[in-house]
């Protein structure tokens, strides 16, 4: 499992000692009260620094790290990503996983229809593999590589017009994704139609 998350999103500075306003990833900000250390990094470059204090603020969170003392020193960090250890990340609550935790799980569907098994071959196939999770406008969305050796899937769901095996997105909702189980990386597909 990974074991850095990123946690926050720098989104300017505040003041004139070095402060950052801080957004959650999680929506959560009270995790941010323990962190002794952070790694901001822009995807390339990564840099740690010891956490001086953090501030509540009406709908944001102000961070001071050793070492940034000016708001231009801050601005630099604009955009920037706050990487924690999976240990200061946001407690989990039932039914929530981290999104790098969902990344790589197999998505396999159940034929359900009574005597479709043919002897020796399994009701169940692997449909494709989760790469990504992102925000969706009610939601969060699962991308899925489908799979090129699914029986249940027709080569016109699988290929795009260029013969590219194709990337579907499906929403994080039980009604939909179901058996999520990240320690063993698989999760079911309910409906075969959602990726059509």
């Amino acid at each position: 499992m990974v074991e850095q998350f990123v946690v926050g999103i720098v989104r300017g500075t505040h003041g004139i000692t070095g402060e950052f306003k801080v957004e959650s990833t999680s929506g959560e900000y009270e995790h941010f009260a323990n962190m002794e250390e952070v790694t901001l990094t822009d995807g390339t470059v990564s840099k740690s620094y010891a956490v001086e204090y953090t501030k509540d603020a009406a709908t944001t969170l102000y961070m001071k790290l050793s070492g940034i003392n000016t708001p231009e020193e801050a601005a630099k960090f604009n955009r920037w990503q706050i990487v924690v250890p999976r240990k200061n990340a946001h407690p989990l609550q039932k039914d929530e996983w981290y999104i790098e935790d969902l990344k790589g799980c197999s998505v396999w569907y159940k034929d359900v229809t009574a005597g479709s098994t043919a002897p020796g071959m399994s009701d169940e196939d692997i449909i494709g593999t989760v790469t990504n999770v992102m925000e969706g406008g009610s939601g969060y969305l699962v991308e899925i590589l489908l799979s090129e050796s699914c029986r249940f899937l027709a080569n016109d769901v699988k290929y795009t017009k260029n013969g590219e095996i194709r990337k579907v997105f499906v929403p994080l909702s039980y009604r939909f994704l179901n058996e999520i189980d990240v320690e063993n990386k698989r999760m079911q597909l309910m409906h075969l139609w959602i990726l059509e």
